[in-house]
């Protein structure tokens, strides 16, 4: 007789208090039940034998920018380019395999890769003249293009850098090929957009769907929702009846206008997606807020110079980020605050208590992104607020941090991604991958973040091994406390009764294993909405 009960047995599996032997029942798309020890099959359920395997809440990517994840699978991956020489190698791969191609498009590449020189058109040029190439860094937050790329945009001497952004110049004032934070995401970003169509964009999501479902997230948090994206993810929500296999948080992304009234327009804007899209799968539940750049570049927010003696500029100050962190906040919109350097921080953190005070006492789940370099006062005002701290171990893999250590320059870089001082502080620590800014697979994820070694390149020593997280922890954080991040600690991140049936089963326990493992590790099974989104080829005995 058939049934909508299906009874796990004999699984490890992974609960807040820790990890349990035992078994599961899913009815539905909830957990109806769970027990511990050896539980005998009724007659009413389909059991699926786990056979001992490992068992935890689907991971939530808390921090992620999915249709540009989806593009940037179909790009030229430049992340393992050692050198410049590897990048035109690439690049004229690309052209002689895609002729007709009308311009090329490349991502993930790293600042080391050029070993100190700055990235110029003419480089590119030298590999792909005819056609415009764009490259995404690895970090997303500047644009490498050539001549071909300039002359597409319209960008020339005189055309004015836009607010919070740069485009770099030679002596004479001529653009280099480099465009960096705003001078992207206002240029080049709504350049490309228009050459796409929305079967180009809808094709990205299917993309990410099988990807992120096929390594077990059930659920993501886009941290840059604008008008492409959210209308992509409502096309899909057609094409699924209203139920999409992985579940999407967006937080829309407020540009820094320069004028107070255009700003708060934006964050109306947000309030009033907030309250018309709101589903099971997809929810509008806040804004993202770029206060500064990057390491890497030279452009996060620090109170003290860079190796070279520049300071980098914060894209929102004070005075501009509090009314709208403020009106944000009485809206009951979530706010994401991206701040890399420690005078982001100081500002993000600085316009929240004030939002606090304005507004009073409410249940807040706000968040601050990165933190890749903050003061150790920080760290305990952040905790005493009960701010969020959401943040990346991929972007402290040892492969990709020898700009990021040469642009600091000094003693800095020993407390570079300090997650243990936050939970220590007692903060809620969220881990995600800010994909595609980095890999999104969470299993390599999780091996950075109880290592501090590279998932890259497992040769290399570990990057300040005192900050590593032990691994049944760090699993929590990318769990259950990515949950708490977008407030759905009711509903997901857990394995409990009446929760959502989003878990994932693993062919080896890596708790027991060498952390290497966590590297070749894979999902057997992976249940979304009590739905199997992903089977291996056989994870697990079923019988009726």
């Amino acid at each position: 007789m058939p049934t909508n009960r299906t009874l796990y047995t004999n699984a490890l599996i992974l609960t807040p208090e820790g990890v349990v032997q035992g078994s599961f029942t899913v009815e539905g798309n909830r957990i109806h039940e769970v027990r511990t020890g050896e539980v005998t099959s009724a007659q009413d359920v389909t059991e699926v034998k786990l056979e001992g395997r490992f068992v935890l809440p689907g991971f939530i990517d808390a921090h992620s920018h999915l249709l540009m994840l989806g593009q940037s699978l179909q790009k030229v991956q430049l992340r393992e380019a050692a050198s410049l020489e590897d990048i035109q190698a690439a690049l004229r791969a690309e052209r002689e395999a895609k002729p007709d191609a009308p311009r090329i498009l490349g991502s993930s590449w790293l600042y080391s890769a050029l070993n100190g020189r700055q990235p110029t058109r003419q480089m590119l040029d030298a590999a792909v003249p005819d056609v415009p190439v764009y490259l995404d860094a690895n970090d997303l937050h500047s644009v490498w293009v050539n001549t071909a790329a300039l002359e597409e945009l319209g960008v020339t001497a005189e055309t004015e850098d836009p607010l919070g952004g740069t485009i770099a110049r030679d002596p004479d004032g001529e653009p280099t090929g480099l465009l960096l934070e705003t001078a992207a995401q206002q240029i080049v970003w709504p350049a490309l957009a228009r050459q796409a169509t929305d079967a180009d964009r809808d094709s990205w999501l299917e993309s990410v769907f099988s990807h992120y479902l096929a390594c077990g997230v059930t659920s993501a948090v886009d941290m840059a929702v604008g008008d492409d994206d959210l209308a992509a993810f409502q096309r899909a929500l057609e094409r699924y009846d209203g139920n999409l296999p992985l579940r999407i948080k967006g937080h829309w992304f407020v540009h820094n206008r320069g004028n107070t009234a255009e700003n708060l327009r934006q964050v109306a804007h947000a309030a009033d997606l907030a309250k018309r899209v709101n589903t099971p799968s997809l929810q509008m539940v806040g804004i993202k807020l770029v206060l500064d750049g990057v390491i890497d570049s030279c452009t996060a927010a620090m109170k003290e110079p860079y190796f070279d003696g520049t300071v980098g500029q914060p894209i929102w100050d004070r005075e501009a980020l509090t009314p709208v962190v403020a009106a944000a906040d009485a809206a009951g919109l979530q706010i994401a605050i991206h701040a890399i350097g420690d005078e982001a921080s100081d500002i993000g953190l600085d316009a929240l208590e004030e939002a606090f005070r304005r507004n009073g006492e409410r249940d807040r789940r706000h968040r601050i992104e990165h933190l890749e370099t903050v003061t150790v006062e920080n760290v305990k005002r952040l905790a005493r607020l009960g701010v969020v701290a959401s943040m990346q171990p991929v972007h402290a893999d040892p492969a990709i941090q020898e700009n990021w250590r040469a642009m600091l320059g000094d003693d800095r870089i020993n407390r570079g991604f300090p997650w243990t001082e936050f939970t220590d502080a007692g903060a809620t620590l969220a881990l995600s991958t800010d994909a595609p800014t980095a890999p999104h697979y969470p299993l390599p994820n999780m091996y950075i973040a109880s290592t501090r070694k590279s998932a890259l390149d497992p040769t290399l020593p570990a990057n300040l091994p005192e900050y590593a997280l032990p691994l049944e922890d760090a699993l929590q954080h990318a769990t259950r406390d990515a949950a708490y991040s977008c407030r759905a600690e009711h509903q997901a991140g857990c394995i409990a009764a009446g929760y959502l049936a989003d878990f994932v089963v693993l062919e080896t326990n890596p708790l027991n294993e060498d952390p290497e493992g966590l590297l070749t590790n894979q999902p057997a099974l992976v249940v979304a909405d009590g739905v199997v989104r992903f089977r291996a080829s056989a994870p697990a005995h079923a019988t009726a």
